[in-house]
Parts: C-alpha cells; sequence; structure tokens
C-alpha cells in the first residue's frame, strides 16, 4: 500500500511537473509570436507619438535640428488662435459627418443587392471592390480629369440633361462636396464585403419563418436583417468614422487644401506645417490635438453606439 501510494505520488509530481515545462513553453512562445508585433507598434506608434508631445513645446525647424528652442505651451496658444486651424477641423468633422453616414448607408444597399442569388452576382462584386483595392493616388489624379469644369466627362453628362458645366473642385461651395462623392464612391466597397459577412452569417430560417407569418420584405429587413448587423454596424461605423477623419490623400493631391482652405483638413494641415514650412513643433502641438480628438470620437462612438 505504501509503495503504491509513493509511486501514484511520483506520477502525480512528474505529470505536474510536465505541465509545467510544457506551460513554460507555450508562454514563451506566445510572448516570441507577439515581441515583432509590439517592437513595430513601439517604433511605429508609441515612440512617435512620445516624440511629438516633446517637440510640441519646441521650436523646431526641420532644417535646424541643432537649434531647437524649448517655448513651453507656446505653440499651443498659436494653434488655439490660428484661424486655420478651426477651419480644417471644421473641414475635418464636416467631411466625417457626412461621409459615414452615406458610405455606410450605400455599402449596405450594395451588400443586400449583392447577396441576392442574381446573375453575375460575382462580377457585381469584384467591381464594387476593385476602387478598394486601386491606389487611392490613382483614383484622386483620375478623378481630377473626370471633375475637369471643361473637359470632364462628368461635366459632359451634366450637359446632356441641359445642366451648365459645374466648377467642382474650382469651387469653394463644390470642392468638398465632390471629394466627398469620390471617397464614398472608393470605398463604399469595403465596407460593403464586411456588410455582406454580416448578412450571410444570419441564419435563413429567420426570414422563411417570417415569410410564412406574413411578413413582407422591409418588415424583415426592419425587424430581423437589422437588428442581426448591429455589432457589424457598430465596427463599420467606427472604422469608417477613424478613417474619414484622418483625410488626407484626396485634398492633398486633388485641391492642395483649396480654394480658400475649403478642403484643408487637419491632417494636410499637419503635413504642410511640418514638412513644407518646416515647423515641426508647431506641426508636433497640431498632432497631439488631433490625437486627442481622434481618441474622444472613437470612445464616444463607442460608448453611445454600445449603449443603445
Amino acid at each position: 500500500m505504501q509503495t503504491a501510494a509513493s509511486t501514484k505520488a511520483l506520477n502525480q509530481k512528474s505529470e505536474s511537473a510536465s505541465l509545467g515545462r510544457q506551460k513554460r513553453r507555450e508562454t514563451v512562445a506566445g510572448y516570441a509570436f507577439i515581441t515583432p508585433a509590439v517592437i513595430l507598434l513601439i517604433v511605429f506608434l508609441v515612440l512617435p507619438f512620445l516624440f511629438a508631445i516633446l517637440f510640441g513645446f519646441t521650436k523646431f525647424n526641420l532644417l535646424r535640428p541643432d537649434k531647437i528652442q524649448f517655448i513651453g505651451f507656446e505653440n499651443y496658444k498659436i494653434l488655439f488662435q490660428d484661424s486655420l486651424f478651426y477651419k480644417s477641423l471644421f473641414n475635418t468633422l464636416y467631411f466625417t459627418a457626412i461621409v459615414v453616414p452615406v458610405q455606410c448607408a450605400v455599402a449596405l444597399m450594395l451588400a443586400l443587392l449583392v447577396n441576392h442569388r442574381l446573375k453575375l452576382r460575382n462580377a457585381y462584386r469584384i467591381a464594387y471592390f476593385s476602387p478598394v483595392v486601386t491606389s487611392m493616388t490613382v483614383i484622386a489624379i483620375l478623378w481630377i480629369y473626370l471633375y475637369n469644369p471643361n473637359e470632364g466627362l462628368i461635366n459632359s453628362a451634366l450637359n446632356f440633361f441641359g445642366i451648365p458645366n459645374q466648377p467642382f473642385l474650382r469651387s469653394a461651395n463644390q470642392a468638398m462636396h465632390s471629394i466627398i462623392f469620390m471617397s464614398v464612391w472608393q470605398a463604399a466597397g469595403y465596407q460593403m464585403m464586411i456588410f455582406l459577412a454580416g448578412l450571410q452569417g444570419i441564419p435563413g430560417d429567420l426570414n422563411e419563418a417570417s415569410s410564412i407569418d406574413g411578413a413582407n420584405k422591409f418588415q424583415q429587413l426592419r425587424f430581423i436583417t437589422l437588428p442581426s448587423l448591429y455589432n457589424v454596424t457598430v465596427f463599420v461605423l467606427t472604422i469608417t468614422t477613424i478613417q474619414a477623419v484622418k483625410l488626407f490623400v484626396q485634398p492633398y493631391i486633388m485641391t492642395n487644401g483649396g480654394p480658400e482652405n475649403s478642403t484643408r483638413t487637419l491632417a494636410l494641415l499637419i503635413y504642410q506645417q511640418g514638412f513644407q514650412f518646416r515647423n515641426a513643433g508647431y506641426a508636433s502641438a497640431v498632432s497631439v490635438i488631433f490625437f486627442l480628438i481622434v481618441v474622444f470620437i472613437s470612445f464616444s462612438m463607442k460608448k453611445f453606439l454600445r449603449d443603445k
């Protein structure tokens, strides 16, 4: 009896030691897998943000890195008195407020369309998604020609219906809306694929049962499809908002912030101050405020949507 008990205890001890070694190996493997990602995160996100905070308190010309001067909150005082900063902030928020709901609505409609068993539906999916995988620079240049006030294809189509030529990108009143239209066209395919994945995850039995109960297509959409897509919708709204707030490529290539600063955004303002005017200190201060705005919007949306 004593020998059997001793043997059992030794086996349990050996098994425990083996499990401990296995757990340590798994822990080491886990750290080994996440280490490259953590290093990249620190190098390309954490450190630049810390340097931005530091440089925001300095007068720093990129061409004179040896002449950095600590000036305290002077950059922030200038920033909050700068009308161009407020104009850029307004343009950024205006673009976000319009493009996010419109783009998500278009994406949902496209997803509902291609989710049906239509002929050539795979071709439709490719056509809707192809602008997403095309370089934004190429698309922006293409739409410059489409928006050409004299020879552009869009004005030619408007002329066919008796509408005179429109200035589009050359008008302070139309430039931002022109960029919004192009942005919705370009990115809706990405959100469409996410909505499509959500639609395909809805059990078909729900719609069949509702049809038997007499529900029409609109009622199925309202009471089954949309509630089932709630979590997907929250995700799409969040990522679309973050991308919209970071608007840069379209105004940089198509208008360079003009005309009359009507398309200048915070991201473009940071680039111009930092790399065109070499005022890295002021650009860093704007970057910090921009980061805080993005974080505030993200957490506000998350709280608002999750509380619903």
